[in-house]
């Protein structure tokens, strides 16, 4: 893909599907981009809705379940994805990024044995659900999955928005907005997908595993607290730094409900993977 006049265009040359957002403010210089869900489950819905004057919502692009793109209004052009929102000192993040909606329920109900979207009252199949704890949350709840090739489209975006725009990070609106927002959610893989686009090299970082049951605690000791029942044996890491007999690491595999888990665990128990 590659991005013209503010534009994005696939490899073939061709642009993606466009639809004009009336939804929207003047030109602008984005610094960061925010991963959004739509809350609802059909690529149609979201877009219209995005499109419609009553929303007095928009964003800069939707990506559906099946890697499908829209796009709603150019990337120099200031979209009402945010709402009130804050970061790093900065106040309306409308003003200051690129806003990404994914085609996704986000939080589910479940109705005895069925899985449903609460916006659109849609079920969701449920292989497509995961049971997990948001970071801003203490208790689990059922998420719709994002889709291998929505998420493959999305990363190939990311990086190309990160790299045309000069952008400072990616992050979710549940970051700008933490008491209202929980969106893109806990099924969003969002420390390894900030990672790639931002090219970070991950693979410069050392891979272990676990070679016990660990408890994974908030700071380099015993007194800090647990973040999460005790990592299992073969549970995959990645140390991002240590301190002392301590490591600070990356859990790639769920963990009591919990993705994108990050802490502290004593290093004598980790093996190379």
């Amino acid at each position: 893909m590659k991005i013209l006049n503010h534009l994005l265009y696939k490899d073939n040359g061709n642009q993606v599907n466009y639809k004009a957002t009336p939804n929207k403010g003047g030109k602008y210089l984005p610094k960061y981009l925010i991963m959004h869900y739509t809350a609802a489950t059909t690529e149609q819905s979201a877009i219209s809705w995005l499109t419609s004057p009553v929303a007095q919502a928009s964003a800069h692009l939707v990506i559906g379940r099946e890697g499908t793109v829209t796009q709603l209004a150019p990337f120099n052009i200031i979209t009402w994805h945010a709402g009130k929102s804050t970061w790093g000192g900065l106040i309306g993040m409308n003003k200051y990024s690129i806003g990404i909606e994914m085609v996704n329920a986000g939080r589910l109900s479940k109705i005895g044995e069925n899985f449903i979207c609460p916006v659109d009252k849609k079920e969701i199949n449920k292989d497509d659900v995961i049971v997990a704890t948001h970071k801003n949350e203490k208790h689990e709840s059922i998420w719709q999955e994002y889709t291998p090739i929505q998420l493959e489209v999305s990363q190939e975006i990311a990086s190309l928005l990160v790299k045309a725009y000069h952008l400072l990070d990616i992050l979710g609106h549940d970051d700008i907005s933490p008491i209202r927002k929980s969106d893109p959610g806990p099924a969003f893989p969002m420390k390894s997908f900030r990672a790639r686009a931002m090219g970070r090299k991950n693979e410069d970082l050392d891979s272990y595993i676990t070679t016990t049951i660990l408890n994974i605690r908030s700071g380099p000791g015993t007194f800090y607290e647990m973040l999460a029942k005790p990592l299992p044996e073969g549970t995959r890491v990645t140390s991002l730094k240590t301190e002392g007999n301590w490591s600070f690491v990356d859990v790639e595999d769920i963990v009591d409900g919990q993705m994108d888990l990050e802490g502290w665990v004593f290093t004598k128990y980790l093996g190379k993977a």
